[in-house]
């Protein structure tokens, strides 16, 4: 197929007029299947927006969402052999004793769902909430775990997916990117990092923004001393024109994701700055979020940003909170982390309901992987500072809104927590649920490189049916 002439038409377009060119071409790149057809959903969506909530490092299910009496009976007793087939470490494996948890636990809500006290405010939210307590995924280290979870996929270089979904869905968002991430000031890195907002092999204009919730949203965003509005606005149109050049020689659609990035970033210096202005918002409404706290100012700014871009039309917004990773000192590292996040999350959820948006906004909280049953005790640990290890068999998340079943608790583990036993959920069962919230077919959300279609959920996952209110 000759696709210079229509290359060659399509540059004349993009040049010929400031935005109006760059979205017919846009179009006609979608029907020669050289950009992503924004073609809408595939059967009628519930959700039109995801805001994810992604808690790194593993929180532990046992000490927040899936209290095991029998593993308290067994404290300090060695872990049954039958339980310990599947774990590698021979270290632990061992030395592998029962590791009770020292937190209380109440049922909230008509549902009567369960949440130990260090989740108090979530638990609050219980009716509008399903909890999964037999998620299970196939790695036990962080960064292909992470992977996993975002990219569906335990190799670097596949798109995330909030990728996914704008490349199949779009924004409705005109001044703000699609896709945004914020990072939690927790002091901790991600350890996935950048891979885990990637577009991965899809065009780049599909790939996370990352946003700050204080300052510039976005460094170097703000025009320089002197630049005025015009002068940039002028600046952009002689960039457009070259790089519109530039593509009627070589064809590169990556070159048509850069002018539209370079036209998003101009309409982006006046929506970025109000978007992070909170002084129209109530006293209530911040203290819901925490702002008046020290300790849940930074999370709860960011679950205060991801309502806003939600209203904005931002399609998917992804928060990071690192790190759960407690392989010692479990209790006070496990509050340090739920006395940021617990009162901000149970607030976004709060917000979104009285506002009337979580009908339409699906809200996820999860980790990579769980805990183990067991403790671990790591060379200079000492007695009352033990932690858990990273457990891939059964772990609990949340899920609330955009046509996900409330106040219901899905599936079990065992009486110790180690295996999921009953309505067993994978990474790509919960991906495959995901789309289909927002009205897409994982197995028909697909793009072609190197040879094969690829999809979120790979060559596996299937919809939870349960999950769907």
């Amino acid at each position: 197929m000759d696709l210079q002439p229509r290359l060659n038409r399509r540059a004349i377009l993009q040049s010929s007029a400031f935005g109006f060119g760059s979205i017919a071409l846009s179009q006609m790149l979608a029907a020669d299947g050289l950009s992503s057809p924004i073609t809408g959903p595939h059967f009628s969506p519930r959700a039109k927006n995801v805001i994810f909530i992604f808690m790194s490092g593993g929180p532990s299910h046992l000490d927040l969402f899936d209290p095991k009496p029998k593993l308290n009976q067994l404290h300090g007793q060695a872990v049954p052999s039958s339980f310990l087939e599947t774990l590698a470490d021979p270290v632990i494996k061992g030395d592998a004793r029962c590791f009770g948890s020292p937190r209380t636990f109440r049922r909230y809500g008509q549902s009567g769902m369960q949440f130990s006290d260090y989740a108090q405010h979530l638990g609050s939210c219980a009716d509008d909430l399903c909890m999964v307590r037999s998620m299970y995924t196939t790695t036990s280290n962080h960064d292909p775990g992470q992977l996993l979870m975002q990219c569906g996929s335990t190799l670097f270089g596949h798109p995330c997916m909030g990728s996914w979904v704008t490349y199949g869905l779009g924004s409705e968002s005109q001044n703000l990117p699609g896709f945004v991430v914020l990072l939690s000031n927790s002091g901790e890195g991600v350890d996935g990092g950048t891979a885990l907002w990637s577009n991965g092999f899809l065009p780049s204009n599909y790939r996370g923004v990352t946003f700050r919730n204080q300052g510039d949203p976005i460094l170097h965003l703000s025009n320089p001393d002197g630049l005025s509005s015009e002068m940039q606005r002028q600046r952009l149109k002689a960039i457009t024109r070259l790089n519109s050049a530039r593509f009627e020689k070589t064809g590169d659609p990556e070159i048509t994701a850069r002018i539209e990035a370079y036209e998003l970033a101009y309409r982006m210096q006046s929506a970025a700055p109000e978007l992070v202005d909170f002084s129209k918002e109530t006293e209530a409404t911040r203290t819901l979020y925490g702002l008046d706290q020290d300790m849940t100012r930074p999370f709860g700014s960011n679950c205060l940003l991801a309502r806003r871009m939600v209203e904005r039309g931002v399609r998917f917004v992804q928060l990071y909170h690192s790190t759960w990773d407690d392989h010692s000192d479990l209790n006070n590292h496990l509050k340090k982390n739920t006395d940021m996040t617990d009162l901000p999350a149970a607030g976004l959820i709060q917000d979104l309901k009285q506002r009337g948006l979580l009908d339409d906004t699906l809200v996820i909280w999860a980790g990579e992987f769980g805990r183990t049953p067991m403790h671990e005790i790591r060379r200079g640990v000492n007695p009352g500072k033990e932690g858990r290890d990273h457990h891939p068999f059964g772990f609990s998340i949340l899920m609330a809104g955009g046509g996900i079943k409330a106040g219901t608790t899905i599936g079990k583990t065992d009486e110790l927590g180690y295996h999921a036993i009953e309505d067993r959920i994978h990474v790509h069962d919960l991906q495959a649920t995901i789309l289909h919230c927002l009205g897409l077919d994982h197995t028909r959300l697909t793009y072609r490189h190197q040879g094969r279609d690829f999809r979120l959920t790979d060559v596996a996952g299937n919809v939870v049916e349960k999950l769907l209110a």
